[in-house]
């Protein structure tokens, strides 16, 4: 008979859960505390993907956790990209059949894990291809983290860096999301530096704000792409909602409150927020604000949007090179197999397993 969440009568799965949480479980199976602390090592600090692999937990154990619970709450379908390459993506099912995408990508010494937080998104965004999909589902704990446990076993290197920048918008998945990050900054388990942990949101203010207030350690990146409220709003409906000012001031909260720079994302897109006088406009709404601006020349999804000329981004840039923030291009990885920002959603293509 297998364990199920009381509150969504859904099948229980190991790897998710915190210590705590884990102490609580085996106790309910009739075991002492350090059972708990043993299983939190197997999964969360070497790995292993059974339970069966638990070499130090009594056999007669390890069946009863095999018969009560789950393991992996996801399944890898398919890998677009062969091994050597630089960026890969990752199709898996989860145990309740939706299909979400995740990406791997190698630059350098880094190696870094796109993670998603949804099935789909309801942000809408005009640009995006997860957004095409709409909104099917929060992601639990469990699906996330499991995310970077499944494409550490693909690596050949370890991941250094993980990125909340996959399908959905985490922010709207908030409780769960912290949740999964600290399970990955945990140093009794995985072990990732905080400052090596990014969460992305499209500008939802409530909860930039309670990010702000908890004083997490973990990086912030706001998604800009424009200017003005007016050009916000011509391709990112929640900009009605939160308004660009209010969303500037938002950023300049956290910045006093916890010193710590914010990114934002400008998805540099032909014709719309692409001018002179766009990059001029973006130097003066950040001011003095100490942040770090990322240019990210758009991945084409086949719509109405098309990337800007290699002189029109030259040109952009150019006139950001006295702002007195931080700017880099960041060109996307993956994108001809569309694994690129914005190019999410879930489809069948790739290597089936």
């Amino acid at each position: 008979m297998f364990m199920f969440n009381a509150n969504t009568n859904v099948k229980v799965h190991w790897i998710g859960l915190t210590h705590t949480e884990m102490r609580e479980q085996v106790s309910n199976l009739g075991q002492q505390h350090f059972r708990a602390d043993q299983i939190y090592n197997w999964i969360y600090s070497k790995k292993i993907n059974s339970f069966q692999s638990m070499a130090n937990i009594p056999k007669s154990f390890r069946t009863t956790l095999s018969q009560t619970a789950g393991f992996h709450p996801l399944s890898l379908v398919k890998i677009t990209g062969q091994d050597s390459s630089l960026t890969r993506k990752f199709l898996f099912e989860l145990s309740t059949g939706e299909m979400i995408e995740s990406v791997l990508m190698q630059e350098g010494n880094r190696t870094t894990a796109c993670l998603s937080t949804q099935v789909g998104c309801a942000m809408d965004c005009d640009f995006c291809a997860t957004a095409k999909m709409g909104f099917q589902k929060n992601l639990s704990v469990g699906e996330i983290v499991d995310q970077f446990l499944l494409l550490q076993q693909e690596s050949v290197k370890k991941i250094t860096n993980v990125v909340f920048m996959g399908m959905g918008e985490p922010f709207l998945n908030y409780e769960r999301v912290i949740k999964a990050a600290d399970l990955l900054n945990d140093p009794d388990g995985i072990d990732l530096g905080a400052r090596r942990i990014t969460i992305s949101t499209v500008g939802i203010i409530p909860k930039i704000e309670q990010f702000t207030k908890e004083s997490h350690r973990y990086k912030l990146a706001i998604s800009l792409n424009g200017t003005t409220q007016d050009q916000r709003l011509q391709t990112m409906p929640i900009a009605k909602k939160y308004p660009l000012q209010m969303l500037m001031k938002a950023a300049k909260n956290y910045y006093e409150t916890t010193k710590r720079f914010p990114t934002f994302e400008y998805v540099l897109m032909k014709n719309l927020n692409d001018e002179i006088a766009d990059a001029e406009n973006l130097i003066k709404l950040i001011g003095n604000l100490p942040c770090k601006v990322n240019v990210i020349p758009y991945n084409e999804i086949g719509g109405t949007y098309e990337r800007p000329s290699q002189n029109r981004i030259k040109r952009f840039v150019n006139i950001l090179h006295n702002a007195p923030f931080t700017v880099t291009i960041r060109w996307s990885k993956g994108t001809e197999i569309d694994a690129g920002c914005g190019q999410l959603a879930v489809n069948t293509g790739g290597v089936q397993l």
